[in-house]
């Protein structure tokens, strides 16, 4: 005779395997993500969590342990085990103490970034590992639980199946193997679950063999799923349909600007699936630059006007180590065809600029964001300027209603030698001494943007170029990145850039696209001490035979770099290789004797991190997460929601219910609450059976369970009417029981003996 494994389920093996299966799938394709830096290691670790959260679901139920009880332990071996695996990415075969103290100061120095710098990103990743981690192991251990707890394996299926569905709508890696094995887990689950609940019937009912039932049951089952599983692979590889393909196609602009607002808590990498393209008031420097080909506007303008022009939609003056951003801006709203730059900063002299009018046509480009290039000057519908600091410099410019065409009317510079044209030696001659506000915007840096790379770069451009005025310096940082040095890739996964800043990660590889170009040469200009901001938008799109109509094509986003000339404004530079830049060269002027001196540095707050102005706030150290004191606010903010919400939550259980009440209401609250502690009716039990049980548990409102199963039984089985007094009698045993089967929580021996 076999001897039986003392702990093994009666629900057999093979559900124990069919949940670890089905938690693996998931674990597995969150892992193919690549949602940390793009790196296929980082992520290793879920395997180990997945199979942690299911050995903790089913143990916990073997040994008696009730739900929460065995949430609890479960979270305890996550909390010890999880953050060990993390670090162990960054710090192999380290001693288990740094391990635990490089989790915790990388999550308290993303917080420090992102909640107290303000900053649109943080360097730090491993935070980003322990939160998936932990995720991963608490959907498994309820996945679990739900199965050799409450033998409820539909719960597991909808909670795994909801992450792994999550996961594949966002990422365009190809995870159909993980479809299939979650498919077939998931099918092999419910129906095993079925064969032991017939069986328990069986047994219970002493009607036949149960063994013959589950030979039936799985042969039967087994030839289902093996059918529907190859006729579904089947069908995907001959279907020409894409079902996530457009699963974003038409989402409304303030939900995609919602999500680049909440990009800036989320890891960067993965091959992300493009969800709309806005250019928001923040924006952060990905892995990969994904647009499609689709149409975004068409642009009609003057056929004879042969000009290039870069159809900017907003500039950025804050720029931080992943990316940029706006300081506190002003909205003012501007009537049509009224002037929109009048006594604002950046509004230019038009003499020596070129009018340049012209009507856009939205596409699938329906942000309410207007384009133009440099200097728009009036537009035919009323708009929304937003610009920042007192005297107001440019950002973005927004259509208040409407989304149909609209005209602007735009100033652009020319190059030449006449008055107010652009060229090197007039361009020379500009001062360098710049207004406060100027400095204050667009010339500071977060400490850590140049590390040791990005700084032999800039001495390299103080080096080479043709004088230190700021033009020679910035000709000379688009020439330098325009050069063979730098290849143009529009995924930098596979670049290990962990804890760099982008200009760092870019200056040590030498790889990337518009936006690593762009932010080289802002970060640098800037460490320099030229004024520098970040403008995205479109390339110019491809003009028409008859060259009225330029089509611009959502793979013409793109991002450049604006430097500020007194007395010019802002001029475009476009750093990004590969032959995309489509900027002409200036014109050499008239000869001057020299060029202006080089910018000097007390024109500029200091940006170089030193001894005193690192960072407003200490980076944790050894032995040290931000100060002793650091975290006592917040923990005593949790702790006070903590008593608030258990408050609520005992007055809400203690009250009895209002108004009338039914016998279904009454064994509904019974079952509900029951239910939440382990102690939930078996599909097998009739109602008197189940009242029983839980009275052996609870034998002091033995009565009182009595009560609500004889009315729930004579009134909905025997379609009795209950009178007034029955009723009174059942809302107070109703009354009793809600506070009564809290005692659940404490009747794990009993549990055991249950089951």
């Amino acid at each position: 005779m076999k001897r039986r494994i003392p702990y093994g389920p009666a629900e057999g093996w093979l559900t124990f395997a069919c949940v670890l299966l089905l938690c693996l799938a998931m674990a597995w394709a969150v892992d193919d993500a690549r949602w940390v830096l793009g790196n296929p290691d980082y992520l290793d670790l879920l395997v180990f969590a997945a199979v942690g959260g299911v050995l903790v679901g089913f143990v916990g139920p073997k040994v008696g342990w009730g739900r929460w009880l065995t949430f609890l332990i479960g979270a305890i071996f996550a909390a010890l085990l999880v953050p060990i695996m993390t670090a162990l990415v960054a710090l192999p075969g380290a001693s288990v103490g740094t391990l635990y103290h490089a989790t915790a100061e990388s999550a308290v120095q993303a917080y420090i970034d992102i909640a107290i710098r303000d900053l649109s990103s943080t360097t730090e990743y491993l935070h980003y590992i322990l939160v998936l981690g932990l995720v991963v192991w608490a959907t498994s251990m309820f996945a679990s639980y739900a199965v050799f707890g409450h033998h409820r394996p539909l719960n597991a299926v909808l909670v795994v199946g909801v992450v792994l569905i999550l996961n594949m709508s966002l990422t365009q890696n190809d995870q159909l193997l993980y479809l299939v094995l979650f498919s077939v887990a998931s099918l092999l689950l419910l129906i095993r679950s079925h064969v032991f609940d017939e069986q328990s019937e069986w047994m219970r009912r002493r009607i036949g063999d149960p063994a013959s039932i589950s030979s039936v049951y799985m042969r039967g089952g087994a030839a289902f799923i093996a059918a529907a599983v190859v006729a579904s692979f089947v069908l995907t590889q001959t279907a020409a349909s894409a079902p996530l393909a457009g699963a974003f196609d038409g989402v409304d602009n303030t939900l995609i600007g919602l999500s680049q607002s909440l990009s800036r808590y989320l890891p960067t990498g993965g091959s992300t699936r493009p969800i709309g393209l806005s250019f928001g008031p923040n924006a952060r420097i990905e892995q990969v630059w994904n647009n499609s080909g689709a149409l975004a506007v068409t642009i009609r303008r003057n056929p004879t006007d042969n000009g290039v022009y870069y159809w900017r939609a907003r500039t950025y003056d804050k720029i931080d180590l992943n990316g940029w951003d706006q300081t506190t801006s002003t909205s003012t709203e501007i009537e049509a065809d009224a002037p929109l730059l009048d006594q604002s900063a950046d509004d230019v002299d038009p003499a020596g600029r070129h009018s340049f009018i012209f009507t856009v046509t939205p596409g699938e480009f329906t942000a309410s964001t207007i384009l133009s290039p440099q200097t728009p000057i009036n537009v035919d519908q009323v708009t929304r300027l937003t610009t920042v600091g007192q005297d107001g410099y440019f950002t973005s410019l927004d259509r208040v209603e409407g989304s149909g065409p609209y005209t602007v009317t735009a100033l652009t510079p020319v190059n030449g030698n006449g008055p107010g044209q652009l060229n090197l030696a007039a361009l020379r001659e500009t001062e360098t001494t710049y207004p406060d506000e100027i400095k204050a915007l667009y010339l500071p840096l977060p400490p850590d943007s140049l590390g040791p790379k990005a700084l032999q770069l800039e001495a390299k451009i103080r080096d080479e170029a043709a004088s230190p005025a700021p033009i020679d310096l910035a000709n000379q940082l688009v020439t330098e990145l325009h050069s063979s040095t730098y290849k143009y890739a529009t995924d930098v996964t596979d670049l290990p850039c962990a804890g760099l800043s982008k200009v760092e990660c870019f200056a040590t590889y030498k790889k990337g696209f518009c936006q690593y170009y762009a932010a080289t040469m802002a970060v640098i200009l800037r460490d320099m001490g030229v004024p520098t901001r970040i403008a995205q938008g479109f390339l110019p799109g491809s003009r028409d035979q008859n060259a009225a109509t330029e089509r611009v094509l959502f793979s013409n986003a793109h991002a450049w770099v604006e430097v500020y000339f007194p007395g010019y404004g802002w001029l475009p530079f476009d750093p990004t290789g590969n032959n995309l830049s489509q900027i002409a060269p200036l014109p050499s002027g008239n000869p001057t004797a020299s060029g202006s001196a080089r910018p000097n540095a007390s024109n500029r707050p200091s940006t170089r991190p030193t001894a005193s102005n690192r960072d407003p706030v200490n980076r944790p150290g050894a032995g040290t997460f931000g100060g002793p004191g650091s975290l006592v606010p917040l923990v005593a903010v949790l702790a006070l929601l903590l008593l608030v919400v258990g408050a609520v939550a005992f007055l809400t259980w203690q009250r009895g219910p209002r108004g009338g009440t039914t016998a279904d209401d009454a064994y509904g609250t019974v079952t509900r609450i029951a239910s939440r502690f382990g102690f939930g009716p078996r599909p097998n039990q009739t109602v008197y059976e189940y009242a029983g049980v839980l009275s052996d548990v609870l034998p002091t409102v033995r009565p009182e369970l009595q009560t609500v199963a004889r009315a729930k039984v004579e009134s909905v089985y025997a379609r009795e009417i209950l009178g007034d007094e029955r009723l009174a009698s059942l809302k107070a045993a109703q009354r009793r029981l809600r506070v009564s089967l809290l005692r659940l929580a404490f009747r794990r021996r009993e549990r055991r003996k249950r089951r």
